[in-house]
């Protein structure tokens, strides 16, 4: 799309607004819904006042929603279908609110403005739930509504410092233009569970998928390191607690803490809690790394939401916490964007959102150049 072309966007479980920043200037949100007061009241500090329904997505009928929009994003709920979960799938309360989500799209279609691009996104537990049967009901779905589907694989960590892996499911009911596909699935946005995934759908579901082109961006060329404050700008754990942080590694992580001690340089790493089965016998450990990446942030109920940061310098280990600002800083946001006063509910609304470079990549390479076509050609049947 040009500078001066701008399509509007409906954004559904829009939590803080992190995909609205990420979309970008050729796109303009004409409706935004999330049940969460606390995430309605950032969005707003962030895009302006009276931008937000707070509510049930259930609640909402076609009325609600005006005019015609030319893309729906809806980033719905993963806590059913993460890892860090319980993985009760689709059917389950949370990540089930798709599904009033897709009654609002039938309700539009039945009356001739269904928006003729869908984006939906999600953990990559996704792609594996319900031994891939829930992914497959997503594409059939949308499938069995006229619209072409395919997906693609997007870390965080090619943009910002975080390791943060997630399911960009986009659909279109567009003439694609032949750029934006390959013949068959390649690195780094295709990865193996996406691949195996796609490949175990039913004939009648693939032969609606392709295979979305995007462009590998330029290497990052940031660190964790690189986002955090001053040292002498943050408060650090008293050396007990540090000490008892370190306890609580195994000892190959000890090990490893011991081996960047002693080169005697420098060295700044993420640590975050996991439970572990050892001989049979859940144990609380405490996971270090040194890559330059901070682990997935989460929200207060996942494991690993109160990442820590070590320090090593001169043979002495310090850890603290990450402070919101860094995990804003890790999810690609301005330093202006305005998280809640609390660490944690700071966490809540950062863990569950979307990187908004992540976004803004999926954007330029292909939301966009849809929605170009979307406004020259009518829908595809």
């Amino acid at each position: 799309m040009s500078g001066d072309s701008i399509a509007a966007f409906y954004e559904f479980f829009a939590g803080g607004g992190m995909a609205r920043l990420g979309l970008g200037p050729d796109w303009s949100c004409s409706f935004a819904n999330d049940l969460d007061p606390a995430k309605a009241r950032a969005y707003e500090a962030m895009h302006g006042p009276g931008q937000m329904r707070v509510g049930d997505v259930w609640n909402l009928t076609g009325e609600d929603l005006h005019g015609q929009a030319t893309l729906a994003w809806a980033s719905f709920p993963c806590q059913d279908l993460s890892l860090a979960g319980e993985r009760r799938g689709l059917a389950a309360p949370r990540s089930g609110a798709f599904w009033g989500f897709w009654r609002l799209i039938e309700t539009l279609a039945a009356q001739g403005r269904a928006p003729p691009i869908l984006a939906l996104e999600n953990v990559t537990g996704l792609l594996t739930s319900h031994g891939g049967a829930d992914f497959a009901n997503l594409c059939a779905t949308l499938a069995g509504a006229g619209y072409h589907v395919g997906a693609v694989t997007i870390d965080a960590a090619l943009f910002t410092p975080q390791s943060r892996p997630r399911v960009f499911l986009v659909a279109c009911r567009v003439a694609i233009p032949a750029a934006l596909i390959q013949a068959g699935p390649m690195a780094p946005f295709h990865t193996p569970s996406l691949i195996g995934a796609a490949r175990a759908l039913p004939p009648p579901i693939a032969s609606n998928w392709v295979w979305w082109r995007l462009p590998a961006p330029p290497v990052r060329n940031t660190t964790l390191a690189d986002l955090l404050e001053p040292d002498d700008a943050v408060s650090w754990r008293p050396q007990d607690d540090t000490a008892r942080l370190i306890e609580l590694m195994s000892p190959r992580q000890r090990a490893r803490v011991a081996g960047e001690c002693a080169t005697g340089e420098r060295r700044v790493g993420a640590a975050f809690r996991r439970v572990r089965v050892e001989a049979g016998t859940k144990v609380q450990r405490v996971e270090a790394r040194f890559d330059g990446l901070a682990g997935c942030l989460r929200t207060p109920a996942g494991g690993s939401s109160r990442q820590s940061v070590i320090v090593i310098e001169k043979g002495e280990i310090r850890s603290r916490l990450l402070t919101p600002r860094e995990c804003a800083r890790l999810m690609g946001l301005p330093d202006e964007f305005p998280w809640p006063a609390s660490a944690s509910a700071a966490l809540h609304l950062l863990g569950d959102g979307v990187a908004a470079p992540a976004v803004r990549w999926l954007s330029e390479h292909l939301l966009s150049p849809l929605a170009a076509r979307a406004a020259a050609r009518p829908a595809a049947a």
